[in-house]
């Protein structure tokens, strides 16, 4: 893992999920969270159809199914 000189990245991240959860909170809806949260270039391409699947297929996925819910 390198090495970060602020929290900044971290606070972000934090600051997004909080956000997302927020917005399903005040509307009653569902959020999907896709985002991926990352340090490396590898760490994204393993995520992103490498060895841990596509999170953002996950994500498209979930969503799809929240809506089949709904309906």
């Amino acid at each position: 893992m390198e090495t970060k000189e602020t929290k900044h990245f971290d606070f972000i991240c934090e600051a997004v999920a909080n956000g997302i959860t927020n917005v399903g909170l005040k509307y009653d809806k569902p959020v999907i969270f896709g985002v991926l949260t990352t340090n490396t270039l590898k760490q994204a391409l393993d995520r992103a159809g490498g060895k841990h699947g596509n999170k953002g297929d996950e994500a498209a996925a979930t969503a799809l199914a929240m809506l089949a819910v709904k309906h």
